[in-house]
């Protein structure tokens, strides 16, 4: 018979093994499918694609609660991303490395200097490298100095990334982003200058838009305030 402790034991290894063995690539198939789902659209890729025809690397930024779809619209041939050293990030680390991304682990909470150093030698020796600059504890929306030391010590341009998605059956243009950025009006994916644009879009259809682009408001409001 098993005592308490050792059966504690075994059902924290078993959870343990479900999620950093199973989850995983269950995670990276989902997220494959939902984007076979989709009608995809990039925009502002342009100048991003003649970077890496120069032979330069990025600083890729996104917002932390677009993480999911990522993988997806990333454009390079592998990256570096910074990933907290909590029990999730270990979960986030191996999911990300079925798309062909490693993870640097660390957080502004735990190990962010030494990540932050770990990500300059990675940008410095010719690697893509990738952060939220809101981070896993906000605020949400408000860009970190981080990204700025990062871009700085480099020498790589900051290249924010965004996902925008339409209803299936929206009323109006952009009425859901998946990073719920919202407009003055109320509105989301309305603003070009914000990195998010939408079209009308016939009744029972999907549309779902990538910008890519050097600069998006939340970021750019951060930069004129250092």
């Amino acid at each position: 018979m098993l005592s308490v402790e050792n059966k504690k034991s075994l059902k924290k290894r078993v959870e343990q093994w479900v999620k950093c063995s199973l989850l995983p690539p269950l995670a990276a198939a989902a997220i494959r499918s939902v984007a076979r789902s989709m009608r995809c659209e990039t925009r502002g890729h342009e100048a991003v694609d003649a970077l890496y025809r120069e032979g330069r690397h990025i600083v890729l930024a996104f917002w932390h609660a677009q993480q999911l779809m990522i993988p997806i619209g990333y454009r390079g041939t592998g990256s570096h991303v910074l990933i907290s050293r909590h029990g999730d990030g270990e979960i986030i680390a191996r999911i990300i490395a079925k798309f062909g991304h490693e993870a640097v682990r660390g957080s502004s909470t735990r190990g962010g200097a030494g990540a932050l150093r770990a990500l300059i030698k990675l940008g410095r020796s010719g690697r893509d490298v990738v952060v939220t600059p809101d981070g896993p504890k906000g605020p949400r929306h408000v860009a970190k100095l981080g990204v700025i030391q990062l871009a700085k010590a480099t020498g790589l341009p900051i290249v924010p990334l965004a996902f925008a998605c339409s209803k299936k059956n929206s009323f109006r243009v952009g009425i859901a982003t998946w990073s719920h950025i919202h407009s003055p009006e109320g509105c989301s994916c309305t603003e070009p200058r914000s990195g998010f644009r939408a079209k009308r879009m016939r009744r029972g259809s999907k549309r779902h838009v990538w910008s890519l682009r050097r600069s998006s408001t939340g970021l750019r409001t951060r930069l004129m305030q250092w």
